[in-house]
């Protein structure tokens, strides 16, 4: 009997067969098989939202330091949405990866390429185009007469000016608004000078082909450059002074090689989010992580343990650490490690005069060097840049070779380096010492920060007449180290909280337990002793923003350099505040100062130039000395800051641009009439009195800066420290500035000062962006940029070894234009226009005595001469600024523009005082980038295109291209003397073409241009070269330096490291005192005085700004301040209500974000926060509410003025003053929660 097929009974086949009601499909005889067709559309939706046609490899061109390679998908001609690239080579079996890099702002940047914010056409001021119209109608369409018509009419100028911020930009075309900007350049060129036209784009690395494209553009018609570094209170003024290098750190990669790390002042997994994860693993092999933060920031929960020091003090701390280090591993016992680092690699050993102080007290003076010495030595080439130790073999004192003196000339060729050979220098004096002197030590420890000193007693000894002591011996009596036999004032103990620099005196300051602060240092030495030397400090923003953040630093690395961390994998300083490694730096610096045309070019201080073009000079009620110590001579006596800057630029330390009271270009031409070389002329025309620095008369009209081009760049949103002077003085708009003028007896003596303090000094604000910004809502003429998926860059960072490129993933959009194409189209509009105008002129240029060269030992000892005072003679590159004439041909601005001039043949390219020759690499680049053809540049190799200028820079730097960097490691052997090439050699025939930056990750090589070594595929730690070769430091010793002996250092009292507290704002601008509740009377703005900080936005950074939906969703839609909710109690605020922060400088209205997270005594207003969105009006000033800005100002520290002395000489955001904005304060009202806008 056949046996149907079926289900196990009657029921069950039932069951089974009713499915029929609930599908359409279609069901077999046996029930077995179910058959579809179709139903598959509902996944279209799906499959459509990530289907895409192409992806394209680029990255981001913003300050974060992470330098991510992106995979960016394009869809129909729209790019869709971005993912992390994952194809970085592998870094090794015992390490983590670099990837995933990347983060979620990066992974949204996307949404700004269609945003509503997005700049799609050129704009112009309305008031000025329909002027600027009228006026060239007037004079026969002539663009330069028609701007000339507008700008030199008083009531014309303060039409539009005025008008700067208040909305009313119209659409231009770009012939139009690229006209209205050329003949603005001719106009001032040709009636101001040159050095009247300014360019601020910030941080190259980020990318160096759009920073390039303006700079190489000012810098052809010379102009003004602006400094980034310094302004942005980035720079660490004190690596220059200890290492005579800059900002040279570990990459991220290195965290993992530490045995201790500290996070002090930087919030690892906020700002450097790709590269948090090396400091969160490497506690899986026994690292022990520390985090000193006034704030319960996000790093802290990663840390072992939490230091909560006050904003400020955090030196205070690093001196308590240092005491213990000194007391424990260097006077109790000798730790060989140590001791053996500090004498090879350090200035402890060497030598200092004491000057006599009276009453039997000395101060320290200046190194003793071979010129003090009896001859031969004394007869030495650069005898006064050879310093001096005494050897503890012979007890005689030694000139070791590897000094700044050894360095230039042809007699020491082979001798700078740090080989000791038979030399054991001698660290301390004690030992046999039969005299003491007492030397007298400044502080400035008190309630109110004032200067004191108190006496310790050092040992001594006679040198050819000379009283010396070495500087280890100075550094113990500056941390109150006692020793037996000593005189002086020393601590009893750790607990003695009267004696300075003990754990128990920085509990009373920072809040830190004494005991905690002595065990950390204790732990930071002894794992360096374990580990020799992998004990790391990652330092940033938090300690670096405030004006006595050299200090605060020196502190820092007096901790790593004790403990022998520097220049050893996982170990030293690990600072980080911004994407600064420009890796392939010597063929973009090429490109962007347009060596390759003319040199030199001007490059600005740009704190300097706001301080007194913004007129924030006027508003000082304090003199220079008020910083000076008691152990100070009176050398600032008598000075205001802006005294001080004009003395430092006429000496030649730092630039100063508009250098003169004259057009550059008609000075010239008066030296030529009167048939003397330029230098002779300018020197009599001074001693005369018939020609002055401009910085002497800033607020007189031919010495206004006219013109500043922005790119890359938000100043008025971001980094405008003083942004109420900024709108007042400079833009001449409405401001909401509350500041008094100094009084009569306090003004500057050297530095003229006008009854009127002038409003509205610029003629022309340009930015060019892809977004509109605070900067774009109060310029006159706005470009549209193309965004980092629409263009060929490069982008390098500290963090990683990688140049990566951008590539455009979609042509740009609407009428936008990338910064390359944007610059060329001013430029050719400019030459067609300058041609008949201006032709070929001859330009006077004063240059700085210049780092890295032979002027840094144009100061002796670095003693201060003025030649205006009559303290010497004006000499060109020795007591003032060198001068240097260049032609410049203006009618083909735009053809040198596009191509490789010909002075890369003839003098090669320096970087750090080492000459490349490039012939090779100019016939490379004619093959790659074709050559052109016809004019000035006939034969050149183009820069027609971004990708040109891209591959110029890559194949004429030496990480990039082993044959440089094996040609200059063998350049740098012959003066040194030791083996260096072979770092390089086995990468001499690699080329990272830019090609090859499309495709995955490529490490780069090691070079002379940085001080690590990256050889064998390590990870990048500074100063291993210095280490390991014994290559010097570029510094007067040739090694790190404790101890500082220019002038002024000495008149701060800060030839050591020593504790400064944040400035005393209630005695220098009667401000009222922190914690101070006011209810309003006697004139008073009702409120409580808290400290006032702009730290790294939590999120709306980098990648993201402030104004998206998510951002806006965050901040409670616009503006908001961070208080603690004891704070918030004596006001009687709440979360989320309007508030107001006031004082002097301006107002601000935001949201109060109430958080026990918060510190007593300390809001944060976390910057670039932009006033674009929901800003009401102020009830204070009765105008719309500020910017994070409105809050602060400039001041100017003296010291970060030095110049023209061994490591303290200026070159380009390597040294300068610091647009530090840490130590404000303000007062924070609640108002009235109806508001207005």
């Amino acid at each position: 009997m056949t046996q149907q097929s079926g289900m196990d009974g009657s029921i069950s086949d039932a069951l089974v067969r009713s499915r029929r009601f609930f599908t359409k499909a279609k069901i077999s005889d046996d029930l077995r098989t179910l058959s579809k067709v179709g139903g598959r559309q509902a996944d279209d939706f799906y499959r459509d939202r990530w289907s895409h046609d192409k992806v394209v490899r680029s990255t981001h061109g913003v300050n974060c330091t992470g330098s991510c390679s992106w995979k960016v998908y394009v869809k129909d001609g729209i790019i869709t949405w971005e993912t992390q690239q994952t194809d970085y080579p592998s870094v090794g079996p015992d390490s983590p990866e670099y990837e995933p890099r990347g983060c979620p702002r990066g992974a949204a940047f996307s949404w700004y390429t269609y945003s509503p914010t997005r700049v799609r056409y050129p704009y112009v001021r309305g008031v000025l185009l329909q002027m600027y119209r009228e006026a060239k109608s007037q004079h026969d369409g002539d663009p330069v007469k028609a701007w000339a018509h507008i700008v030199e009419n008083p009531r014309r100028a303060m039409a539009y000016k005025s008008a700067r911020g208040k909305g009313g930009l119209v659409r231009a075309t770009w012939d139009e608004a690229a006209e209205i900007v050329a003949a603005a350049h001719v106009h001032t060129i040709q009636k101001y000078g040159p050095d009247r036209v300014a360019g601020f784009s910030p941080i190259p690395a980020m990318s160096m082909v759009s920073h390039a494209s303006g700079a190489r553009f000012v810098n052809l018609i010379g102009g003004s450059m602006l400094s980034f570094y310094d302004w942005y209170a980035d720079l660490p003024v004190a690596s220059p002074q200890v290492f005579g290098d800059q900002t040279d750190v570990p990459e991220s990669g290195d965290w993992w090689n530490a045995g201790y790390l500290i996070m002090w002042g930087s919030n690892l997994p906020v700002t450097r989010t790709p590269d948090a994860h090396w400091m969160t693993e490497a506690r899986y092999r026994g690292q022990k992580v520390v985090a000193v933060a006034p704030d319960y920031a996000d790093n802290v929960k990663f840390a072992d343990e939490w230091l909560p020091a006050k904003p400020g003090t955090d030196a205070a701390l690093a001196m308590a650490m240092g005491h213990v280090v000194l007391k424990e591993f260097f006077v109790d016992r000798e730790t060989p490690y140590f001791t053996e680092y500090v004498k090879t690699y350090t200035d402890l050993p060497y030598l200092v005069k004491l000057d006599e102080a009276g009453g039997g007290t000395y101060t320290a003076g200046k190194f003793l060097t071979a010129a003090d010495l009896a001859p031969p030595a004394a007869a030495e080439a650069n005898a006064a840049f050879k310093t001096v130790l005494i050897d503890s073999r012979t007890g005689e004192p030694v000139v070791p070779k590897g000094s700044l003196g050894h360095r230039f000339g042809d007699t020491d060729v082979g001798r700078w380096n740090l080989e000791l050979g038979d030399v054991d220098p001698l660290l301390s004096l004690i030992d046999g010492a039969a005299e003491t002197a007492m030397v007298r030590m400044p502080r400035f420890d008190t309630p109110d920060g004032a200067a004191v000193d108190l006496p310790r007693g050092v040992p001594i000894r006679r040198v050819d007449g000379h009283l010396v002591t070495t500087v280890f011996d100075l550094l113990l009596a500056q941390y109150g180290v006692g020793r037996d036999g000593l005189p002086g004032q020393w601590a009893s103990g750790y607990d003695d909280a009267e004696s300075p620099y003990t754990p128990a005196w920085q509990e009373l300051i920072t809040g830190v337990p004494s005991a905690t602060a002595a065990r950390i240092g204790r732990e930071f030495a002894a794992n360096a002793e374990e580990s020799r030397g992998r004990s790391m400090i990652v330092m940033g923003a938090g300690t670096n923003h405030w004006f006595h953040s050299d200090t605060i630093y020196r502190a820092f690395l007096t901790l790593t350099n004790l403990t022998g961390c520097q220049g050893v994998n996982g170990g030293g300083w690990a600072h980080y505040v911004g994407q600064e490694k420009v890796r392939p730096i010597t063929g973009y610096t090429q490109i962007a100062n347009a060596l390759d045309w003319n040199r030199p070019p001007r490059n600005m201080i740009q704190t300097a130039f706001w301080y007194l073009h913004t007129n924030q000079f006027r508003y000082d009620h304090f003199g220079a000395d008020t910083l000076s110590a008691t152990t100070g001579t009176g050398q600032l006596a008598g000075l205001s800051t802006a005294d001080v800057i004009a003395k430092s630029a006429r000496m030649g330390w730092m630039p100063s641009y508009p250098t003169f009271d004259r057009n550059p270009l008609d000075l010239s031409d008066a030296a030529a009439a009167a048939g003397k070389p330029v230098g002779e002329y300018v020197v009599e025309q001074l001693k005369s009195g018939e020609l002055d620095f401009a910085g002497e008369d800033p607020d007189a009209p031919q010495n206004y800066p006219r013109i500043l081009s922005i790119w890359r760049a938000n100043l008025l949103g971001s980094s405008g420290k003083g942004n109420e002077y900024f709108l007042k003085h400079l833009l001449g708009t409405d401001s909401s500035l509350r500041a008094t003028e100094t009084p009569e007896g306090q003004r500057p003596v050297d530095v003229t000062w006008r009854d009127e303090a002038p409003e509205g000094k610029l003629d022309l604000l340009m930015t060019i962006d892809f977004r509109q910004t605070s900067t774009t809502i109060f310029s006159d003429v706005v470009l549209p940029a193309a965004t980092w998926y629409e263009k060929h860059d490069l982008n390098t960072t500290d963090m990683h070894p990688f140049v990566h490129s951008f590539n455009p993933a979609i042509a740009p959009p609407w009428q936008t234009r990338t910064d390359w194409d944007a610059w060329q189209t001013i430029a050719a509009k400019f030459s067609e226009l300058a041609a008949t105008r201006l032709g070929v002129r001859k330009d006077v240029v004063a240059v700085p005595l210049t780092h890295d060269t032979p002027d840094a030992m144009a100061n002796p000892h670095g003693v201060v001469r003025d030649w205006k005072k009559g303290e010497c003679e004006p000499i060109p590159g020795v007591t003032m600024p060198k001068l240097i004439e260049v032609e410049r041909d203006y009618g083909a601005v735009a053809e040198k523009m596009n191509a490789l001039g010909p002075l890369v043949d003839t003098l090669g390219a320096t970087t750090k005082g080492v000459t490349f020759e490039l012939s090779k690499q100019v016939d490379y680049l004619r093959g790659k980038n074709g050559a052109v053809r016809g004019g000035v540049a006939d034969g050149r190799p183009s820069l027609k295109r971004d990708v040109h200028a891209g591959e110029a820079s890559r194949a004429r730097s030496a990480t990039p291209n082993g044959h440089l960097a094996t040609q200059g490691f063998k350049t740098l052997e012959k003066r040194t003397g030791v083996p260096l090439a072979d770092l390089a050699e086995e990468h001499e025939g690699k080329q990272i073409t830019f090609a090859d930056t499309q495709g995955p990750p490529v490490p780069v090589i090691t070079s002379p241009e940085w001080s690590g070594s990256e050889t064998g595929g390590r990870r990048y730690s500074p100063f291993t070269i210095n280490v390991e070769r014994k290559k010097p430091w570029h510094t007067l010793t040739g090694r790190m330096h404790f101890y500082l002996d220019h002038d002024w250092m000495t008149e701060l009292g800060e030839g050591l490291p020593v504790y400064r507290p944040p400035l005393n704002m209630a005695a220098l601008f009667a401000e009222p005192l922190l914690g101070n509740v006011s209810d309003g009377s006697s004139g008073q703005v009702e409120g409580l005085t808290v400290r006032y900080l702009t730290p790294h936005n939590k999120w709306s950074i980098h990648s993201e700004y402030q104004d998206n939906l998510f951002m806006l969703s965050l901040s409670r839609g616009g503006q908001n301040i961070w208080m603690s909710d004891r704070d918030a109690v004596k006001v009687g605020i709440k979360d989320n209500d309007w508030i107001e922060a006031v004082n002097r400088n301006g107002v601000v209205v935001a949201r109060a974000i109430v958080s026990h997270r918060m510190p007593e005594g300390t809001v944060y207003m976390y910057h670039a926060q932009d006033r674009l969105i929901d800003v009401p009006i102020a009830e204070t000033s009765g105008k719309r509410g500020g910017i994070h800005n409105s809050l602060t100002r400039l001041l100017v520290k003296p010291s970060h003025l030095i110049g023209g002395y061994a490591q303290l000489t200026f070159a380009f955001n390597y040294l300068g003053p610091t647009g530090n904005q840490r130590d404000e304060i303000t007062i924070i009202r609640k108002r009235s929660q109806d508001v207005e806008y």
